[in-house]
């Protein structure tokens, strides 16, 4: 099916990463919040991307100005999905905000709609129970910052039909993306192999292997990578990868998944990394680390 209509649900930091590759590729997107702030910050963070793009000359000022036109903000729900060829989550991970969504979802959209979750480490079948028809309920997870990585994860539901998962495939690569297919289990590809690999730098570090510096050092020069496992916990956010590591633990219930002390305790007291202002490292207000 062609998808020219799209309804992405958030505007946090992927939600509106999404609704910008979406339009930037020239479809129709609206793209919905809880609050009119909240929606109004999602879109001011698109124009500052963009804005980037443009100082670059990666992007003209009339694609900036194409792009833009494309995109309506919305505290509806049920109204935009009425019309949308696809629908993509992007809510914080709680089971039970989506199921609630899904089941809107269900109801409004047209019997065409894909209904796509962007879930990096809940399970797919189980967002799928609250529609009438799990078979057009897919993973679309996206990659952050999301118009900068390429990858997409298509997870496949276990209802999750064969035309469903061809036409998002499709979608991800029209986006300028790179799909890899995936089974619906707990952190999917990327974040089954990266979640243990950012726990265990926390846990070498708790047992004095290392000073976060060293480790961080170690990791991008013997191993080329192009952040720390510090300096990457801190991007994506602490509490985050608190939440997807005590989702996995539950799912596999095993060690390696399992949050580590001090990450329990940098959460609690709201040092979350970059977005706070402080995680392992200090930044300042433009997200730079301090020395």
């Amino acid at each position: 099916m062609a998808i020219a209509n799209v309804l992405v649900v958030g505007s946090g930091t992927m939600g509106n990463g999404i609704a910008q590759v979406c339009a930037q590729a020239g479809l129709v997107v609206t793209m919905s919040d809880v609050s009119s702030e909240v929606v109004a910050k999602g879109r001011a963070a698109i124009e500052k991307s963009l804005a980037k793009l443009v100082e670059k000359a990666k992007l003209t000022g009339e694609a900036r100005d194409q792009t833009l036109a494309r995109i309506t903000t919305s505290t509806d729900v049920e109204g935009p999905a009425r019309t949308a060829d696809l629908i993509v989550e992007a809510v914080p991970e709680r089971m039970d905000l989506k199921l609630a969504l899904f089941k809107t979802f269900s109801a409004a959209a047209p019997l065409h709609a894909i209904l796509a979750t962007n879930t990096s480490s809940l399970s797919v079948t189980e967002i799928a129970s609250a529609t009438h028809d799990p078979a057009r309920v897919v993973g679309l997870h996206f990659f952050n910052p999301v118009p900068v990585m390429r990858l997409v994860e298509v997870v496949r539901g276990l209802a999750t039909s064969d035309e469903t998962v061809a036409a998002v495939t499709a979608f991800a690569r029209a986006l300028g993306k790179e799909p890899v297919a995936c089974r619906d289990n707990s952190g999917f590809i990327v974040n089954r192999l990266l979640v243990p690999f950012l726990l265990d730098a926390i846990r070498a570090h708790e047992q004095g292997v290392g000073s976060l510096e060293d480790i961080d050092t170690g990791m991008k020069l013997g191993c080329a990578h192009p952040m720390g496992p510090f300096e990457l916990l801190d991007y994506v956010g602490l509490d985050t990868v608190y939440a997807i590591g005590e989702i996995m633990f539950a799912e596999y219930r095993e060690a390696r998944f399992a949050p580590p002390a001090l990450l329990k305790r940098l959460v609690l007291a709201g040092r979350f990394g970059r977005r706070t202002g402080r995680g392992f490292f200090e930044y300042d207000q433009r997200g730079n680390r301090r020395p």
